[in-house]
């Protein structure tokens, strides 16, 4: 199976990047989180809950809703955006369970660092993988390396957006593109494992 992502214009693992930090974003702690998740929802071009299919179609607040498809899938069959959600929470899970590993002093850094507005997205970028980085070195060797530097990133991102929901914007963006630009591969391996 060839999964690809559609929207009009067939995206690539942007938009499984989105879907993935999004979804497990989802399933913080911080009812103010979730208030600002839902908000960043109806700004994203992914699908943020269960919907029918739907593809470039126009919703009545304006919006476009993107709807993720796998070349070949029957109706009936598990959706591209079910499978990445499904994803999304086993990881949470695992991130629960390594919440711990990471020093509340480090978190309340990285809020200090995405507060300065005169940080680049570069800047932001060289910060996350700082932390990521410092919380590696605390972690068990047990899980693949990709996928723990995964896991650790988006946890990064939940505990500072739980930290302080209104830097939600700024860290998904961060922590979407920091993925993208060293775990690429690996996110759309990942999802194209699964869909098998």
């Amino acid at each position: 199976m060839n999964p690809q992502i559609h929207n009009g214009s067939g995206l690539g693992v942007e938009r499984l990047t989105d879907l993935l930090v999004f979804s497990f974003l989802q399933h913080g702690p911080s009812d103010k989180l979730q208030e600002e998740l839902k908000r960043l929802g109806r700004t994203l071009p992914v699908p943020t809950g269960p919907q029918g299919p739907c593809e470039e179609e126009l919703q009545t607040d304006g919006s476009r809703c993107s709807h993720f498809v796998s070349e070949g899938r029957n109706r009936g069959s598990e959706t591209q955006e079910d499978v990445i959600r499904n994803i999304a929470q086993q990881l949470a899970q695992i991130g629960d369970m390594m919440d711990h590993r990471v020093p509340p002093s480090l978190v309340g850094h990285l809020v200090m660092q995405f507060r300065d507005r005169n940080l680049s997205e570069e800047g932001r970028r060289a910060c996350l993988a700082t932390a990521v980085d410092q919380v590696l070195q605390a972690c068990p060797r047990d899980m693949e390396e990709e996928k723990t530097m995964l896991l650790v990133t988006m946890l990064l991102a939940r505990k500072v957006t739980s930290h302080t929901p209104s830097l939600l914007r700024t860290v998904f963006h961060t922590t979407v593109n920091f993925i993208n630009q060293n775990l690429p591969t690996y996110v759309r391996d990942l999802v194209r494992n699964e869909m098998d």
